[in-house]
């Protein structure tokens, strides 16, 4: 069998699956959960409170013995300010979803903490970050071609950080 440039690419893998395998144990340690559970966030939590929610940490009540039964966890919720009142009121039915979602008893109670939740793609794009007409156009001319609507919208956002940097460092502006 010869190894040639066709089975260097049957053996790439998505670079999303291999940082889940470098954060993966990492924030496990960290945090006492997963990484599928804040990838599946929003469809526990729902559209109303995926926006300005954030889980932050699973805290694992201590066991003396590994014979010791399990004890549920609790489940650290970070929250945008006044809206943690609105998260608090659907908090049953939360905590419900959290436990069909783990597919057992996994969380007994949820604590929110108030604090900045936005997504750094939510937030507005400094002013030096923004593209010329001709920058935009060359932009849009590399994307064309990219049919997935999520990956164009990606490298769109990379692309407009990598020109405007490339901008500002030869002094154009």
């Amino acid at each position: 069998m010869s190894s040639g440039p066709q089975d260097r690419f049957r053996k790439a893998r998505p670079v999303s699956e291999l940082a889940a395998l470098v954060l993966e144990p990492v924030i496990a340690r960290r945090a006492g959960m997963r990484i599928d559970l804040l990838a599946a966030w929003a469809e526990i939590v729902g559209p109303l409170h995926a926006g300005y929610t954030r889980p932050e940490k699973i805290i694992w009540p201590r066991r003396a013995t590994d014979e010791d039964p399990f004890q549920p966890g609790q489940l650290v919720v970070a929250c945008e300010g006044a809206r943690a009142v609105l998260f608090q009121h659907e908090i049953d039915e939360v905590l419900s979803r959290l436990n069909i979602y783990f597919g057992f008893q996994a969380i007994a109670r949820i604590r929110i903490v108030q604090k900045p939740v936005l997504k750094l793609r939510e937030r507005p794009m400094p002013l030096d970050q923004r593209l010329n007409p001709a920058q935009t156009t060359r932009l849009s001319g590399i994307l064309e071609k990219v049919d997935d609507d999520k990956l164009r919208q990606s490298l769109a956002r990379l692309g407009k950080g990598v020109m405007a940097k490339a901008a500002r460092e030869k002094g154009e502006r």
